[in-house]
């Protein structure tokens, strides 16, 4: 009787060991499965392709992208086709270029003063308009945003293919600090870690 009652009492300590060995097992794992998911989830940060070179497009872009930094969010911008000629500085010239390069040079606005609305621009009334309207409203200028952004450390990206197709050198882009000339696989894989990803 004795026998059987410390041979019960072996078993239940046995298979609460066993119970308590794979509970710290299913434990372990789930904490990989957190850590995993940790690993892969985006980081709070907003990519941004800035596709358009029109004011109120820019102007959005910047607003976006200065609104977000000052969340605590980490801003990368992509200038990209037509909104390259935006990051053109007005005060620099560069010589030396093909016939396609002074024509783009040419025909594309250079820097922020040379941007058009996209809508009623009316020949370039409407964008002076627009610019007038935003001054008497305190409404922060383009310049003023584009400084504000590197002040609060957005990042911004110029597409190098864009700049060969059109032309462009680094010698004559805007200085803003840690400006960086990169490709499509740069950006991409700084927007596949983020939460945001936007195209203007």
């Amino acid at each position: 009787m004795l026998e059987n009652t410390a041979r019960t009492e072996t078993t239940e300590t046995e298979k609460k060991a066993l119970s308590l060995e794979q509970l710290s097992e299913q434990i372990e794992e789930i904490k990989g499965q957190l850590q995993t998911l940790a690993n892969g989830a985006p980081e709070d940060k907003l990519s941004l392709i800035v596709f358009s070179g029109d004011l109120d497009k820019v102007l959005a872009s910047f607003i976006i992208a200065t609104g977000a930094t000052a969340m605590g969010m980490d801003v990368v911008m992509f200038f990209t086709f037509w909104g390259t000629p935006v990051l053109r500085d007005k005060r620099k010239n560069v010589g030396n270029k093909d016939f396609m390069g002074k024509m783009f040079g040419t025909m594309l606005p250079k820097g922020v003063d040379g941007v058009k609305l996209s809508k009623m621009n009316m020949g370039g009334m409407g964008t002076s308009m627009m610019r007038s309207l935003m001054k008497k409203k305190n409404v922060a200028s383009l310049e003023q945003l584009m400084e504000l952004a590197a002040e609060l450390g957005v990042r911004i990206f110029v597409c190098e293919m864009s700049m060969d197709l059109m032309g462009f050198k680094r010698e004559e882009m805007v200085d803003y600090p840690d400006l960086t000339y990169c490709g499509v696989a740069k950006f991409l894989e700084e927007a596949a870690a983020s939460k945001v990803q936007l195209f203007i």
